[in-house]
């Protein structure tokens, strides 16, 4: 019992570590343009190949990401527990592990998705490096994530498209805004170690207005992709719930405080998501409900 303890307790811990429950974020947009490129269900082969290389491309981005600010992250409060979750060498493991799981997963999609693997990896690990050069940390995120529905996209019909790219387009847009509103909650320390990003560079109420015009772009393109793609009602609908939780995100940064923040940035982007998946599918599979 005491081994079994043992386990859990270092499973609960590289959770917190990967910070799984950011999964929320991607994911959905990666189910959303997989059900889209299929028309509604796609095979359970391309669906497993697809959840697969999402928790190994998510889990290889995170793993190379603690890595690589292992030390800055001591210096910052808010982060500095993070070392004492996993080992180094074992966050070095795992990425390695990872990474190689998400090439075999997408070899097992098809050709196309095997040769942009790489590509792949090279952006998510890039976004790590970002902040020690460039003022457009968070941009280079919201790339990383919009990597996810283009390469479901791609699993499921072998070819790229518009309609991916025009959701790739929002994902950056939303991710970029949202990650303006958490990084201020390091703009003292930023400041302080000489790290680079657009709360830096803009200021944190300059930081907040961008964040609303980039999430205004998301949403009117999130119009866009379902115009490209014809979708009904049903997806119509959902963008309203997804416009309820984006102003809902700002009228909780105006309240500034950390847990008004942390609310912002959780809850109303994991609503965000939800909705929208929740939408793509309903329109897919409405012809047989």
């Amino acid at each position: 019992m005491e081994a079994q303890g043992g386990s859990l307790r270092g499973l609960t811990d590289f959770l917190k570590f990967i910070r799984f429950s950011h999964t929320i974020f991607a994911l959905p947009f990666a189910l959303a343009s997989m059900f889209a490129a299929a028309g509604g269900v796609p095979s359970m082969r391309t669906f497993a190949g697809i959840i697969v290389a999402m928790v190994m491309a998510r889990t290889a981005a995170m793993t190379f990401n603690r890595v690589a600010d292992w030390e800055i992250d001591k210096r910052n409060p808010r982060t500095a527990g993070r070392h004492r979750l996993v080992r180094r060498e074992t966050a070095i493991a795992v990425c390695v592990v990872s990474s190689l799981g998400f090439v075999v997963a997408a070899w097992s999609l098809n050709v196309l998705c095997l040769i942009l693997s790489p590509v792949a990896l090279g952006i998510i690990f890039f976004y790590s490096l970002t902040k020690r050069f460039t003022d457009l940390a968070q941009l280079f995120l919201g790339l990383a994530l919009a990597v996810a529905p283009v390469g479901a996209w791609i699993a499921v019909t072998g070819t790229l498209s518009a309609p991916p790219l025009i959701l790739a387009l929002a994902v950056l847009l939303w991710v970029t805004g949202f990650d303006l509103i958490y990084a201020s909650q390091d703009y003292e320390i930023d400041l302080r170690d000489g790290l680079r990003s657009l709360v830096v560079k803009l200021g944190k109420v300059g930081a907040f207005r961008a964040a609303m015009a980039l999430h205004a772009g998301a949403f009117v393109t999130f119009i866009v992709f379902g115009i490209s793609l014809r979708m009904g009602g049903l997806y119509f609908s959902s963008l309203v719930v997804v416009l309820g939780a984006l102003l809902f995100e700002h009228m909780e940064v105006r309240r500034g405080t950390v847990d008004s923040i942390n609310r912002a940035f959780f809850v109303a982007n994991a609503v965000v998501g939800i909705a929208f998946v929740t939408g793509v599918v309903l329109n897919c599979l409405e012809p047989v409900l």
